[in-house]
């Protein structure tokens, strides 16, 4: 299939699914949302575009598995808020034949133990919820510009007594141009359906997403900028509880251009030498999602990331701020044939 032909149905797909979607944002399995790699949570949470030889962005985008990340490994861990764990692993391989890029990957979160209890409020145990989404990854360079790739998701949830499960594809499409260094790309992600439903109950849909990025590496500064727009398919995404607001008097509406800024994360990376770099974000909408009215909204929406990059090893440090709170995140990336990153 060539790439022009591949747009065009993408297109065509992308009117199809988005029609079918939720508007109301009640969607089901929103962990898939959860970045996989401190990278991606150092950038703001969301990037498809970002160029690096990190195996784990693979997890946000098919597209950016690369032939250069042949045999590499990356976990991830998330101490995230109010003793939830965020585990993900991601690992890829060449296919010198085909010239394919595969991948394995695995996205676990753990809620803690929750007291079980019957409508009287009499307890009678505890119990561990938790959800995972086992990935099959594939990406394939056309020309010397264009690399496709597809993820295929497994996807199982367990909350005591009610389960679900369900499958879900990612599509991705990325342009690079290496002499002026820069990467732009799309991603279509959560096209899916739920196998089976919490007891029984009607099905729910997944959090479909619609992405595009850009990121652009200066020729004569360490530096690289990346703009990404999330939920392309529907105009206003905040999160508005009007009884609530009315409560706390709150009675301010959101604008064209609030609406219009909550689809967007811009982050840069800081290349302090070929060992250490810098990261940062910004998260428009999960600082409008995370203020309070009449109250101090600090660092919201903010976050940042340091990577060590040893030739055999690198350490992945991200965090970032809610509220009074943070998360710390790592990846570690390496070679399991313990070549050289």
């Amino acid at each position: 299939m060539t790439i022009k032909k591949f747009v065009i149905s993408l297109f065509f797909f992308v009117a199809t699914e988005s029609l079918a979607q939720t508007l109301g944002g009640n969607t089901v399995y929103n962990f898939l949302s959860q970045p996989g790699s401190a990278q991606v949570s150092a950038l703001g949470g969301i990037n498809i575009s970002n160029q690096s030889n990190d195996v784990s962005m693979g997890l946000s985008n098919p597209a950016l598995l690369r032939k250069s990340m042949n045999q590499q490994i990356a976990t991830s861990f998330n101490g995230f808020l109010a003793g939830i764990s965020n585990y993900s692993a991601v690992a890829s391989f060449f296919q010198e034949r085909h010239q394919i890029n595969w991948g394995v990957g695995l996205q676990y979160l753990h809620y803690g133990n929750i007291t079980q209890t019957d409508a009287a409020g009499s307890i009678l145990g505890t119990f561990k919820p938790n959800d995972f989404a086992l990935q099959f990854l594939v990406s394939k360079q056309y020309n010397n510009y264009f690399h496709v790739g597809a993820a295929a998701k497994f996807i199982q949830s367990n909350y005591g007594l009610y389960r679900s499960s369900g499958i879900a594809i990612d599509i991705g499409l990325t342009y690079s141009d290496t002499v002026n260094q820069i990467q732009a790309s799309v991603a279509i992600k959560n096209m899916g359906t739920q196998l089976s439903t919490y007891g029984g109950a009607a099905k729910e849909e997944l959090p479909f997403d619609l992405q595009a990025g850009v990121s652009k590496k200066l020729a004569n500064a360490p530096l690289q900028f990346s703009l990404t727009a999330h939920n392309l398919h529907r105009l206003n995404i905040l999160y508005n509880d009007t009884a609530f607001n009315a409560s706390e008097g709150d009675l301010r509406t959101a604008g064209f251009l609030q609406k219009t800024f909550a689809h967007l994360v811009f982050a840069t990376q800081i290349y302090l030498n070929e060992k250490v770099e810098i990261s940062l974000g910004y998260n428009f909408l999960r600082r409008q999602d995370l203020n309070i009215f009449n109250t101090t909204s600090g660092l919201n929406g903010l976050t940042a990331g340091a990577d060590f990059l040893h030739k055999k090893l690198h350490i992945r440090y991200a965090t970032g701020f809610y509220q009074q709170k943070v998360f710390h995140q790592f990846t570690l990336n390496f070679n399991f044939a313990g070549s050289t990153l």
